[in-house]
């Protein structure tokens, strides 16, 4: 009987974890802590977010909004990110949407959500960016579920939200679209920051500014132009937001303040919490923003110097305003820096260098744990199973993963061996594959026949990483990362 393995060859790094940042060599950062602008495959981002899964979304009016965003983790880096996928009628003119896109890629800030790629294949239109864990404004704001939004994190909301499109705008980016409350966004550490979509225009003709009437500037509806100004007048409507904690239109809330009833309009949850004369100026200044006549509204300086006087508590850590517990994800990226250099290898997904090191460990782990072998067991010839078995050897070797897990599969599914080395195989070729559910099972029965194999634990971290499981899989890192540290001990002490 002949071994009946697939011819098919797997390229070493999968179609669809390709990217023009790996190809032309860019990987890195830019110095300023932030990816470089890539474009990415459609099938890399088909994979980061499990092909578009709708677990995945977490843009709030989830699979009903023309655009909707997902939480991705690209499997070249593990770096989590958000994909924003837009409506099939929208930019039909791919070469202005990656102009576009590629113009807004270059604007670094700490006040943004950063663009850092995007993908423009057939009539797919994709943008990448950094990921913000922590909600936008508009859920702290509208739908909180303990407390409150406090006065001191209103502020400086208003703030960021207001250097951030000063930056934009001295960068040559004076123009935000559809600027409001769900365009704000907070980082891991509770920074406000704004989102990069609104730069990019986001309708078929280029030219929608507002999704919503009642809160646009008035000069669009009277011309359909759109100016700086613009981007003042709807930035006051978020410092309305603030006041209120309620979404009202612009023209309700100047009836309130010309009646000198600014109590009915500040958030009563604020009762007691602002002075007067904070509340008034912040009234004051969302007026002034929402002016009719364009000419009236002040600059984005005037306002950033503004808020930067009304902001009382500029020591206090954003985390602590906002609520948010101790930084563990914050932790685990530091302590993924101290890794050995097997474990960073793991942490970051790299491909090529997991390949070499588990072809420099062979089988050596076979030789240590206790496993069952019962080539009794196989449905052929004994020496067919050894045939089998190193058929798959070479496929590892030669990068074939498609044939790797077949073969694997025929020699460990008949419980001939109990091979934690081909379960590690196994299981790495999965997660190349795009299979990394399978991968990480692979991964967890090898943990099972071998437990202190630090391996075992490195991989199972890797893929769930890979599944956007961050916070479980730095935990199997770092259980990794001790392990690996026992065994060179006990190594040295021998």
């Amino acid at each position: 009987m002949g071994v009946r393995c697939s011819k098919l060859s797997a390229c070493w790094w999968p179609p669809h974890f390709k990217s023009a940042r790996l190809e032309n060599g860019a990987a890195g950062e830019d110095g300023s802590g932030v990816p470089v602008f890539a474009e990415y495959s459609l099938d890399e981002l088909r994979a980061a977010t499990d092909g578009f899964a709708p677990d995945r979304i977490v843009s709030e009016h989830g699979e009903k909004a023309p655009n909707v965003v997902y939480r991705g983790t690209l499997f070249s880096s593990g770096r989590t990110v958000a994909i924003k996928r837009f409506g099939r009628s929208a930019w039909p003119d791919s070469r202005q949407f990656v102009e576009e896109a590629r113009a807004v890629g270059l604007l670094r800030s700490g006040r943004l959500s950063n663009l850092i790629g995007c993908c423009c294949e057939g009539g797919e239109r994709l943008l990448v960016a950094e990921f913000m864990p922590h909600d936008t404004l508009a859920k702290h704001l509208f739908h909180w579920e303990t407390k409150p939004l406090s006065w001191a994190m209103r502020v400086r909301a208003a703030l960021y939200v207001a250097q951030a499109l000063e930056y934009c705008s001295n960068k040559g980016r004076a123009i935000y679209h559809d600027l409001h409350a769900y365009r704000v966004l907070f980082d891991v550490d509770g920074n406000p920051r704004l989102s990069c979509f609104g730069l990019m225009k986001n309708s078929r003709d280029g030219k929608s500014y507002s999704t919503n009437l009642a809160f646009t500037p008035p000069e669009y509806l009277k011309t359909g132009r759109v100016i700086p100004e613009s981007v003042v007048y709807s930035f006051g409507t978020i410092v309305l937001d603030l006041l209120s904690g309620k979404h009202i239109p612009p023209s309700h809330a100047l009836d309130l303040i010309k009646g000198r009833n600014i109590s009915v309009l500040m958030d009563s949850c604020l009762e007691g919490h602002v002075s007067s004369s904070d509340g008034t100026e912040m009234v004051r200044l969302a007026s002034k923003c929402l002016a009719y006549e364009a000419r009236d509204r002040p600059n984005l300086k005037a306002v950033v110097s503004t808020l930067a006087n009304l902001q009382k508590d500029a020591s206090a850590l954003s985390r602590t305003l906002l609520g948010i517990p101790q930084d563990t994800e914050k932790e685990e990226s530091s302590e993924q820096m101290s890794f050995s250099s097997t474990g960073r290898a793991y942490a970051t997904a790299n491909l090529e260098v997991v390949h070499e090191i588990l072809v420099d460990e062979g089988y050596n782990e076979d030789e240590i744990a206790t496993f069952k072998v019962s080539l009794s067991s196989w449905p052929g010839q004994p020496a067919e199973s050894i045939h089998v078995k190193k058929h798959g050897d070479d496929a590892f070797h030669s990068k074939d993963f498609m044939t790797l897990v077949e073969c694997y599969s025929r020699f460990i599914d008949t419980g001939a061996m109990e091979s934690p080395t081909m379960l590690v195989r196994r299981g790495f070729a999965n997660i190349v594959l795009g299979r990394s559910e399978e991968g990480l099972e692979d991964a967890r029965k090898a943990e099972g026949i071998s437990p202190e194999w630090p391996t075992a634990h490195y991989l199972q971290g890797m893929a769930l990483i890979c599944l956007g499981m961050e916070p479980e899989g730095h935990e199997k890192l770092k259980i990794a990362g001790a392990l690996e540290a026992q065994r060179k001990g006990r190594t040295r002490t021998v």
